[in-house]
């Protein structure tokens, strides 16, 4: 049975713009891969509200998808990991 989830991720702006497509494209295929992607929100470059490991810029990124119940541990679990990775949190809709 799948579920409906949605991935909020920022990523880092220091590594420049390629490196942010990048991450992108790789939570994007991970997540096709494992279930369904619905949409993807791609808000862009925006400031952040306190300082995360010395940035004020995050690049904001959130994936609406539909997967078997185990897959959004994996996929928080390997965002942790990714370098350029600021935050990730995955809620069920």
């Amino acid at each position: 049975m799948a579920n409906k989830y949605e991935a909020a991720m920022v990523f880092t702006v220091a590594n420049g713009e390629e490196t942010t497509t990048a991450l992108k494209d790789k939570f994007n295929d991970l997540i096709a891969k494992n279930g369904t992607v619905e949409n993807v929100d791609d808000w862009g470059k925006r400031r952040l509200a306190y300082l995360i490991n010395d940035e004020a810029e995050g690049y904001y990124v959130f994936y609406n998808f539909e997967s078997e119940p185990g897959f959004p541990a994996e996929l928080e679990r390997i965002a942790k990991i990714t370098d350029g990775v600021l935050r990730v949190m995955v809620i069920k809709k």
